[in-house]
């Protein structure tokens, strides 16, 4: 039986614990006087991240859940995996809604509630494929940004004792517009840091989470598909159980302001095709590589089920909004890398006040109103917004690759 949690110590993060072991041994007293018989409110928790957080802070005993998330399924499934395992603890209170956090009834839910003394929002575009077209740019941004303003307009009734929404590493340096809109992201929340404390993370890819690139791996073996990366893009990774504690870290522990990430090595990056080789071997096949996807699908629709060869591709990344490497900061941000054993904070950074965010949100909802809005003048008023946003269309996205 092919064991994924193992497979991603031994061949992904090649770490036997998880690299944040020693800080939440370090701070429990403080972890567990922060969470324990509190209220807790998850927004996005049915997804790889907020999943994983939720089964973070569930560790140090919280008297309320409410977790929030548009996937119907996705929340049964966190039901059932939260009280079927062993030792996990599952508060009395305990309650799953199937909504959007921007609908009436979130607004009601939250209001009658009185909020909550933790907020996490998971909520999020997360994939440098939701830029394809004007349309799907202008779901990013409203589901990134502009809701979660109406979000935190309305955490001001009843401010919470600790509010996370989590970033990117894509938010640093950003080349395509999902990171952009991360880093309107960080702005705004950090305008409304002298109201209740907010804090994010910018954190590596999560190994295997939903939607990405190394879980199709699993699903195209079961479906006798050939696999597919790319060549040339590097990255870090860290494991679904890392990507709940560091953002649970980041929560509980950050300074108003704040943004968290992991210290990682620059050797510690791997590309997506060394993964893949990893797990054929690890699955007990041997790769066969071929130059173009019809040579590969044929092979693999015509191969025996007991084959002992899998196709690959592999292939240079040719799609708009790749960026080749991955970073945490940028200059100008004022790091400590001492506070933690295994993650830096930036303690201050350059951010717009409230009044300059409101202008910019007034400017992307008035180009939304236009029905004749194209993708380049959003991405126009991003580079406004972000001297350095650095935006290369090439007029090919991740829906016309295999």
């Amino acid at each position: 039986m092919f064991n994924l949690n193992k497979f991603i110590s031994e061949h992904v993060t090649q770490r036997s614990k998880s690299l944040f072991t020693s800080d939440i041994e370090a701070n429990r007293n403080k972890l567990v006087e922060e969470i324990e018989g509190r209220s807790v409110l998850v927004i996005g928790g049915a997804g790889s991240i907020g999943s994983q957080f939720i089964r973070s802070v569930c560790q140090f005993k919280p008297a309320k859940l409410v977790v929030v998330d548009l996937s119907e399924n996705g929340l049964a499934l966190l039901t059932r995996d939260l009280r079927s395992t062993y030792g996990m603890y599952v508060p009395q209170d305990y309650r799953t809604y199937t909504l959007n956090f921007a609908d009436p009834i979130f607004e009601r839910i939250f209001r009658e509630e009185k909020g909550f003394d933790i907020v996490a929002n998971f909520s999020a575009h997360k994939h440098v494929r939701s830029e394809k077209d004007k349309y799907s740019v202008q779901a990013l941004l409203e589901n990134n940004d502009i809701k979660a303003k109406r979000l935190l307009d309305l955490l001001c009734e009843f401010p919470p004792r600790h509010f996370f929404c989590v970033s990117t590493d894509k938010a640093a340096n950003p080349v395509n517009i999902m990171g952009a809109s991360k880093r309107v992201m960080e702005d705004l929340i950090m305008a409304y840091a002298d109201r209740f404390p907010v804090t994010t993370a910018r954190f590596a890819n999560v190994a295997f989470s939903n939607g990405s690139l190394p879980l199709s791996f699993l699903d195209r073996i079961m479906s006798k598909q050939p696999l597919v990366a790319p060549s040339d893009v590097r990255r870090y990774f860290v494991s679904p159980e890392e990507s709940g504690q560091i953002c649970m870290l980041a929560c509980i522990l950050g300074k108003s302001g704040e943004v968290f990430f992991p210290k990682l090595r620059e050797d510690d990056m791997k590309t997506f095709s060394e993964i893949c080789d990893r797990f054929i071997t690890a699955m007990g096949y041997e790769k066969r590589e071929f130059d173009n996807d019809e040579d590969a699908k044929r092979f693999a629709a015509e191969m025996p089920y007991d084959t002992k060869v899998w196709p690959v591709v592999y292939s240079k990344s040719d799609t708009t909004g790749e960026k080749s490497f991955e970073e945490f900061y940028v200059p100008g941000e004022k790091l400590n890398l001492s506070r933690f054993q295994s993650l830096g904070v930036i303690e201050e950074s350059k951010h717009r006040p409230i009044g300059e965010v409101n202008a910019f949100f007034e400017k992307l909802e008035t180009l939304f109103a236009n029905p004749n809005f194209t993708k380049e003048e959003v991405v126009e008023a991003l580079k406004a917004f972000i001297p350095n946003f650095e935006h290369e269309e090439k007029g090919r996205n991740l829906d016309q690759k295999m």
